[in-house]
């Protein structure tokens, strides 16, 4: 079913769009972690949460966040190596995790340098461990930061692929035509099950996707976010 509470902010610039998820991300760590003891993040790849990492770990916010107490996830993952430049791992790495005092056993990264259902299957017993899940139990994350393309997509559900439909799973590795290579992605429930879920789009080229996917009929197949 599609979420029916939304709240739409429109930035004026790439800028203000990373400034305002930044400042997002720190209030919800802050309050997560005041009620309940962590924060629970689900982050994403691309070239406005890479800006948005490279604000969080400067001032005010390196030194004022619970890192502690924060642990990171990804959403979805290409299918290579950390050391990879198209790594979500290593971007996040790069511009936020390497330069904040969270601590190394708090960061849940994918293992894509293993063969992909393997990775998927491996993420999905991570999660359920950190969370503390029986076998039937989906995690609910504090909060899932999530892009959008194109073409529709988020995380690594694109157009047409089962995994769109899957209900039992926790992760897929489906295989994206598209792009010749298997993603390695967190499924629907586990998205949607979410305290908070935030799409960070930018973009002419996105334009009309999004008027679809805000205001047109629930197509999941033809637009997945």
């Amino acid at each position: 079913m599609p979420l029916t509470k939304q709240e739409l902010r429109i930035c004026p610039d790439a800028v203000a769009l990373a400034s305002e998820m930044a400042e997002e991300f720190g209030c919800l760590a802050t309050a997560s972690v005041a009620t309940s003891g962590q924060f629970t993040v689900a982050l994403v790849g691309g070239s406005t949460p890479k800006a948005a990492y490279a604000l969080l770990a400067r001032e005010p916010y390196r030194s004022s966040l619970p890192w502690a107490h924060i642990h990171v996830f990804w959403g979805d993952e290409r299918h290579v190596p950390p050391n990879h430049r198209d790594s979500n791992y290593r971007m996040a790495h790069e511009a936020l995790l390497s330069k904040v005092a969270i601590p190394p056993n708090n960061i849940h990264r994918i293992r894509a340098e293993h063969p992909a259902p393997e990775a998927a299957c491996s993420y999905a017993v991570r999660i359920r461990t950190v969370f503390g899940l029986r076998h039937e139990e989906c995690p609910r994350f504090d909060l899932v930061l999530l892009g959008m393309g194109p073409d529709g997509h988020t995380a690594s559900l694109f157009p047409g692929t089962a995994v769109i439909h899957e209900r039992a799973q926790l992760v897929g590795a489906p295989w994206v035509e598209a792009f010749n290579s298997y993603r390695i992605t967190m499924t629907p429930p586990v998205l949607r099950n979410a305290k908070r879920v935030i799409f960070t789009v930018g973009g002419a080229e996105k334009v009309e996707t999004l008027y679809q996917v805000l205001r047109g009929d629930y197509q999941p197949d033809r637009y997945p976010s």
